[in-house]
């Protein structure tokens, strides 16, 4: 069982720290500030506060978005270097991040219910 907000994150099983599926509105909020590749969307996730996707769920969610057309991509053939495929986000894609929040809000106001009932039966860990 966890001791403490520290082992939650590393070792426990109640997967405290993790918000599954998080990673689909991230990328979208991410390509909501401007058109990116792969590796600049790696890059821009992993400096924020939460665990980063690996490369191979990154680009399977990016193909996802194309097929749901969330985003459209195209090749950059500029510059050195092999050619990388930059995702743009699309009006539906603009939309699906827009109801992504509506969501997620839902879900602030039931875990803060839930954290206040807690409250108010046992002291605040």
């Amino acid at each position: 069982m966890c001791r403490d907000s520290q082992e939650i994150l590393k070792r426990c099983r109640c997967h405290g720290g993790r918000v599954r599926g998080f990673v689909r509105p991230r990328l979208l909020l991410q390509l909501s500030k401007k058109p990116a590749h792969g590796y600049e969307l790696m890059e821009a996730l992993g400096s924020e506060d939460f665990p980063t996707p690996d490369p191979s769920t990154l680009y399977r969610t990016l193909r996802q978005f194309e097929e749901e057309g969330l985003v459209h991509s195209t090749w950059d053939t500029g510059g050195g270097g092999p050619a990388r495929r930059v995702y743009k986000l699309t009006d539906q894609g603009l939309k699906h991040l827009h109801a992504w929040a509506v969501n997620i809000r839902m879900t602030r106001e039931r875990l803060t219910q839930f954290l206040t009932e807690y409250e108010t039966r046992f002291e605040p860990v």
